[in-house]
């Protein structure tokens, strides 16, 4: 429902999906009891909880605290092979292929429709070339993915990977490295979203393993071990840029409290993007303050480093007095959705003008913009940008609203009280 007057709220955000995923994992592979405060609870954390629990690991979670208490086997699975389901969770089907490696056994994973769909292929190269049994059932380079490995410590190595399709193949990797006798060195090729490599490097050097990064080759010695304790998740940035670009379409002030220029979240850099749109972003104590006057200018804009914010820029370039052009995204076409053709067609439902590239999208500013209901491709991306056109835009209408509790069950409902 459309807003009308200048908003000013204060919002308390979840838990980072990226983060939460990553910690359940490192605690997995520390020895002994560590506990995850701050949590998500969402689809994609209930995928990683049950997996690692179908994996002999002891989890206890709490919904309500954002508490997760994890048993970790100091770089061993306890079971001896699973069969694992992970629906739409590519973060649990990409970490937990390589993880698979400190096991033993046959670890078959299998997700939902779109996760057949979606890229594996250079993973699996990668643990091939490293001495790993891997392939997909079908041999087409998508899930079910099969991982079989032997009694004997993996060892490691040095391997390559075009990590162009996505940067979670790179996090997959390095994460069970210092765990490996030989470690692994990596040379990475292909554009890829850095950040969320530079994430995964730091919160694995919070938990006490070390790297070295050297242009696009990065070393992670073997032999080391990680630290059991308590993991701090950071409050979700990717969902930080709804009410960011919020108070920037409609005017006013959100303060997003528990989030500073400090975060190792990738995502945080939208705040640069509403900025060049003609937002204003104070960096507070205790979180971030974003302002607007309701007029928005057009960026030009590669968003290979924050994919998943290209969304939310998709949804509000419309609104703009200028072109919005999003490049260096062609990967984001094996996401939930393919989103580029996604944003495409439903930014075109609502009488934008849009041009579609291999590699991103054009937005001009359009008059006339019209109510619509939207199609959202089980897709929760789309599903909360178009929420946020719909401030806006009287005749919003989301589809399938409930494709959010991958990463946000209480999107809607946060989004209620900016009224």
């Amino acid at each position: 429902m459309p807003i009308q007057h200048p908003l000013n709220a204060t919002i308390t955000l979840p838990g980072s999906k990226s983060i939460t995923n990553r910690a359940l994992i490192l605690a997995a592979m520390a020895p002994g009891s560590s506990t995850i405060e701050g949590a998500l609870t969402s689809d994609d954390t209930h995928q990683m909880i049950g997996a690692l629990r179908q994996l002999g690991f002891t989890l206890e979670a709490d919904a309500a605290r954002g508490q997760i208490e994890i048993i970790g086997a100091g770089g061993t699975i306890p079971a001896a092979g699973a069969n694992l389901s992970i629906g739409g969770a590519g973060t649990a089907m990409r970490f937990l292929a390589a993880f698979a490696t400190l096991g033993h056994g046959r670890f078959r994973l299998d997700g939902n429709h779109r996760m057949r769909q979606r890229p594996m292929g250079e993973l699996l190269d990668a643990l091939t070339q490293l001495g790993v049994r891997a392939f997909t059932e079908y041999g087409n380079r998508c899930p079910p993915v099969v991982i079989e490995r032997g009694r004997e410590p993996f060892a490691g190595g040095s391997a390559s990977i075009d990590a162009s399709v996505s940067s979670q193949f790179v996090s997959a990797l390095l994460m069970p490295a210092p765990l490996w006798r030989n470690g692994l060195e990596l040379h990475i090729s292909g554009d890829t979203a850095r950040p969320f490599i530079e994430m995964t490097l730091r919160l694995m050097d919070q938990r006490g393993v070390s790297s070295v990064i050297n242009g696009n080759m990065i070393v992670v010695p073997g032999g080391q071990r990680y630290r059991a304790g308590r993991f701090a998740v950071e409050p979700d940035a990717s969902a930080a840029s709804y009410f960011a670009a919020a108070a920037a379409l409609v005017g006013g002030t959100i303060t997003v409290r528990g989030l500073d220029r400090h975060s190792v979240q990738g995502d945080i850099g939208f705040m640069r993007v509403l900025e060049q749109m003609g937002a204003q972003v104070r960096f507070a104590p205790g979180g971030i303050e974003i302002s607007g006057t309701g007029s928005l200018s057009g960026v030009d804009v590669a968003m290979n480093a924050m994919p998943d914010m290209v969304p939310t820029l998709a949804a509000i370039a419309p609104f703009a007095t200028s072109p919005t052009r999003i490049r260096a995204v062609s990967f984001i076409r094996h996401h939930e959705s393919d989103r580029i053709r996604a944003l495409a067609i439903e930014l075109t439902r609502i009488g934008a003008r849009v041009k579609e590239f291999d590699d991103g999208l054009l937005i001009e500013p359009a008059a006339g913009l019209r109510p619509a209901l939207i199609e959202t491709y089980e897709d929760h991306r789309i599903a909360m940008a178009f929420a946020i056109a719909g401030l806006k835009l009287p005749g919003i209408k989301i589809k399938n609203p409930g494709c959010v509790v991958k990463t946000y069950p209480g999107f809607f409902a946060d989004l209620a009280r900016l009224s």
